[in-house]
């Protein structure tokens, strides 16, 4: 189903990165011997945006966990160290995303998160390269990308995608908000994404569960059928209008064609 998924994303979608599989790993679960770790491998400590963008831009399986993430937030969101009250009292938002602590801490709260050692690391790969059965699917795109894979998601049910923005943890939107309710989400890449991750002005993303694959398939392909393409095709068959004294030109040919006869 990977193999089907990917194929149907680049035929219909056309990506300018690679789409990816993300899953949330546990305690004693192995890591292939081809997996990346940016601590141990490349002697860095990154941000999860970050490491989203080296798997969709460089195609490398990576896995990241407490010793490798330097995001104090995201090593908070996804339960990798203690929640602590400095987090929680907004001190982490204030003057820069709220004007107060108390605004600060409303906005910490509604922060999806994972429970303390729930998982030991974050694995991400190209679909088409993964090892290992994921939890969520992640594709950037353009905003027209990503309402070709709305309008896909939603095909066979119907309605409306709900999505929630703060500017801020895309990835817990990304990874925890998907999996914990099991819905699509729309991603507006938040500032650390555009800094750290180098996402662009022009991109966003879509998260996907894992068990939709078979229904966005036939959504890429029943909204394909139904005239719902990318590239958007342009409408083309009309007549154009010109300035005013380009007519001028239509005039004296009309004029000359009555003189010749």
């Amino acid at each position: 189903m990977l193999k089907d998924f990917d194929e149907a994303v680049a035929k219909y979608v056309r990506p300018g990165s690679f789409p990816l599989a993300i899953r949330m790993v546990r305690e004693g679960e192995e890591l292939s011997e081809r997996t990346k770790r940016s601590h141990r491998d490349m002697n860095i400590k990154v941000a999860v945006c970050q490491t989203f963008s080296m798997a969709r831009r460089y195609g490398w399986q990576l896995a990241v966990g407490e010793e490798d993430i330097n995001c104090p937030l995201a090593l908070t969101a996804f339960g990798f160290k203690e929640e602590l009250e400095l987090y929680d009292c907004g001190a982490m938002c204030a003057g820069m995303f709220t004007e107060t602590k108390q605004a600060g801490a409303r906005t910490e709260a509604q922060v999806p998160k994972f429970s303390f050692k729930e998982y030991k690391y974050i694995l991400a790969a190209p679909v088409s390269r993964a090892d290992f059965v994921p939890h969520v699917y992640l594709v950037y795109g353009n905003s027209a990308q990503i309402m070709r894979l709305v309008a896909a998601a939603l095909y066979k049910k119907g309605g409306y995608l709900t999505s929630k923005f703060s500017a801020r943890l895309d990835c817990a939107d990304i990874c925890i908000e998907t999996m914990k309710s099991r819905d699509p989400q729309v991603i507006l890449p938040c500032y650390g994404d555009r800094v750290f991750g180098q996402t662009g002005d022009d991109e966003m993303a879509i998260s996907l569960p894992v068990g939709i694959e078979e229904d966005l398939i036939r959504g890429l392909e029943g909204t394909h059928r139904g005239g719902i393409r990318y590239p958007v095709p342009a409408y083309l068959q009309h007549t154009p209008e010109y300035p005013e004294h380009y007519y001028q030109m239509h005039d004296a040919w009309k004029e000359k064609d009555k003189d010749k006869k």
